[in-house]
């Protein structure tokens, strides 16, 4: 499949390289990083996430992608759309979402990528609306989500599927961003 690059004045969201699993497993074991996650990754884990958002790229024409600084090619992260993989009561829905290293943090670069995401899939895919959700605790994300203007959906606020009863960070916020 051919996956398309997006540009902004600063980045490129780029498709995948083998060369990209190394620093995307150190961002999946940063505890900073993945406070908000039920644990850090493995390299292993890391590595079978990525072989998903690969495989999601070939079902759907979309997913997440490399985020790396255009001037330097530094990878910040990954960034990007994914059809939501478990059922609640907004599903099914297609959700944008973000994981950053830590120095990259509070410069701007998550909300010039975000709208480039939210712009292709308004224009490119045609989708009609695009959801974020994340941990009531998660404020910076949950700024981003407003910066973006998606608007919080108390009445479709959630408890993960994926975690347990009782798991602190079970329940979860969603916001939503209709196409303009």
């Amino acid at each position: 499949m051919d996956i398309p690059s997006l540009t902004t004045e600063r980045l490129l969201l780029r498709p995948w390289r083998t060369e990209d699993l190394a620093p995307f497993a150190a961002l999946n074991a940063d505890a900073q990083v993945m406070r908000h996650f039920p644990a850090c990754m493995s390299r292993e884990e890391s590595d079978l996430l990525a072989a998903r958002i690969l495989q999601h790229f070939d079902e759907h024409g979309f997913g997440q992608w490399i985020v790396e600084r255009r001037e330097d090619g530094a990878f910040i992260g990954v960034l990007g759309l994914a059809r939501v993989s478990f059922e609640a009561a907004f599903t099914p829905a297609v959700e944008i979402g973000w994981r950053f290293n830590v120095a990259y943090w509070r410069q701007g670069y998550a909300l010039e990528a975000a709208r480039a995401a939210l712009d292709f899939a308004f224009e490119r895919l045609q989708l009609n609306e695009v959801v974020a959700f994340t941990v009531p605790a998660n404020l910076p994300s949950r700024g981003l989500m407003q910066r973006l203007g998606m608007l919080r959906d108390e009445t479709g606020d959630f408890e993960h599927p994926r975690l347990p009863e009782g798991h602190p960070l079970r329940p979860h916020v969603l916001y939503r961003i209709r196409r303009p």
